[in-house]
């Protein structure tokens, strides 16, 4: 109980130290101002955005809540989240439109939040290169595409359906994502070709298992020290081991998939 009330009173007090600390909030606590999405999925209830999957039919695809305030370059960013229900969520960032897709289709850079252990706060692209390094592994792309695993941790356990806090930490090309103040994955990212250096931020409404996305507090604050790091094969740590691109076998959640509609 007292790690219970702990837990409680630092959330509590967590936009008071961001806001003290250079973080500016995206959200305005009553409505989705400055955001873009489709109406009949994303809401706000008693000030927590809520986004919301029926099943396989709604939505039909991936969708996302777009902030529409500007591209998002070099930045950290800290968001208080829960998903429940058998799927995963998301935040996307420095990423572009698709509207060959959809009008709220997006590819890019993702910190997913996925009750898979291994897939939560992975270094991932939504329709795009895929899975860089999972939960506990830290990866090199070098020039040509080419992952390498250059150094691994425990995986960072949580449960996606509680609170939690993401953190995304993105400098020139070096990209680092937390949950709770632990780094779960981090890539530095050499493929020029394939790599975005700014662009949209959005959150991400999974098609397929019914689920709900929840956002309590998200908030960003602009860095000037990043930079791009070039690349140098005797860079590469001793050990460092060229990979696969990971796969998966939980698409969606942890249970059977729901069907993809063709």
């Amino acid at each position: 109980m007292k790690r219970y009330l702990l837990l409680v009173l630092s959330l509590t007090l967590l936009p008071t130290l961001w806001a003290e600390e250079g973080f500016t909030p995206l959200f305005n606590g009553k409505d989705l101002t400055g955001w873009d999405g489709d109406p009949k999925l994303w809401s706000v209830v008693e000030g927590v955005v809520v986004g919301t999957c029926l099943g396989p039919e709604s939505p039909e695809q991936n969708t996302f809540l777009i902030w529409r305030g500007g591209a998002v370059k070099d930045f950290e960013l800290r968001a208080i989240m829960r998903v429940v229900g058998d799927n995963n969520s998301g935040i996307q960032y420095r990423s572009r439109p698709l509207p060959q897709v959809g009008p709220w289709a997006i590819t890019g850079y993702q910190c997913d939040i996925h009750p898979a252990i291994e897939h939560t706060g992975m270094t991932y692209e939504e329709k795009g290169r895929g899975i860089f390094g999972l939960n506990g592994k830290n990866v090199v792309l070098d020039p040509a595409g080419a992952r390498w695993l250059v150094s691994e941790h425990e995986p960072v356990k949580v449960d996606v359906s509680q609170w939690n806090e993401y953190t995304i930490i993105a400098r020139g090309n070096h990209l680092t994502h937390k949950i709770n103040g632990q780094v779960t994955s981090e890539l530095i990212d050499h493929d020029e070709k394939g790599r975005a250096l700014e662009g949209l931020l959005a959150i991400q409404l999974h098609h397929g298992n019914a689920n709900t996305v929840y956002i309590k507090e998200l908030q960003l604050r602009t860095l000037s020290d990043g930079k791009v790091l070039p690349f140098e094969p005797s860079s590469l740590p001793t050990g460092a081991i060229k990979i696969e691109r990971p796969g998966t076998k939980n698409p969606q959640g942890t249970g059977p998939a729901a069907p993809t509609k063709k």
